[in-house]
């Protein structure tokens, strides 16, 4: 297990012929919130012109190409090797975490395989990502929602249309419910960890808010309690339902 006063060590494994180059920069921002990726490969035949686009990404971002020759017609041989690889690097016991990029879903079993070991897997894909690969993976996050950028004024869904979101509504409710104390009041940060467990691929981005806190509030069915600190200062967040 990591030593909690350190990042968690995390491999990084790019399936490129699945993924998109101009996401790379988003995509290691968004890594470094889980922790540090020393290992970085991204996989493809790289003698063909299609993968191109990777070639500034990976100077300037200091991921190893591995190159994979298409032996056969129809069959994915990049897939393979990095199956392979993230196998030999598994039994090594270095690392806490994969971080697998792809759109495919043959790496359902990877994912499974991982997890069963004891290690954290994320995965990120583009939103077309099959639901197993998905959920095969502890989190799940989707390209689409990368980067620092907030929803454009009047982007966000109202209230009213969060409410009328049956699957929302059913995750808010079976997280909160799951970690609520005896008046009905659950802390934000047990809700979260509850949502990512019912739903892999749960992300206030989606929806058109940076943070759960802001999806929350501007659910009608919920009331969130911001409660001061013995100092005085905002300190934890609850919520329940109205």
């Amino acid at each position: 297990m990591a030593d909690p006063r350190q990042a968690a060590r995390l491999a990084l494994l790019i399936d490129a012929d699945n993924a998109d180059p101009k996401r790379i920069s988003e995509l290691l921002a968004e890594i470094a919130k889980y922790g540090n990726a020393g290992v970085r490969r991204a996989y493809g035949n790289w003698t063909t012109g299609h993968l191109s686009g990777w070639k500034s990404g990976l100077l300037d971002h200091s991921i190893q190409p591995i190159q994979q020759f298409s032996y056969t017609t129809g069959k994915n041989a990049t897939d393979s090797a990095l199956i392979i690889d993230a196998m030999d690097l598994l039994y090594t016991g270095r690392l806490d975490g994969f971080c697998i990029v792809s759109s495919d879903s043959d790496f359902t079993r990877l994912a499974a395989r991982i997890r069963e070991q004891g290690l954290t897997v994320y995965g990120f894909g583009e939103r077309k990502t099959p639901t197993a690969f998905v959920a095969a993976c502890d989190k799940f996050i989707y390209t689409e929602n990368l980067g620092d950028k907030p929803a454009a004024k009047g982007d966000a869904p109202k209230g009213s249309s969060l409410k009328g979101d049956s699957k929302l509504d059913a995750l808010l409710r079976g997280a909160m419910e799951a970690a609520s104390d005896d008046a009905g009041w659950a802390h934000l940060g047990a809700v979260g960890s509850n949502l990512i467990r019912l739903a892999p691929d749960f992300d206030p981005r989606t929806y058109g808010y940076r943070k759960l806190k802001d999806l929350v509030a501007a659910h009608p069915a919920y009331v969130v309690d911001e409660r001061l600190d013995t100092e005085g200062k905002p300190g934890a967040i609850y919520i329940r339902g109205k």
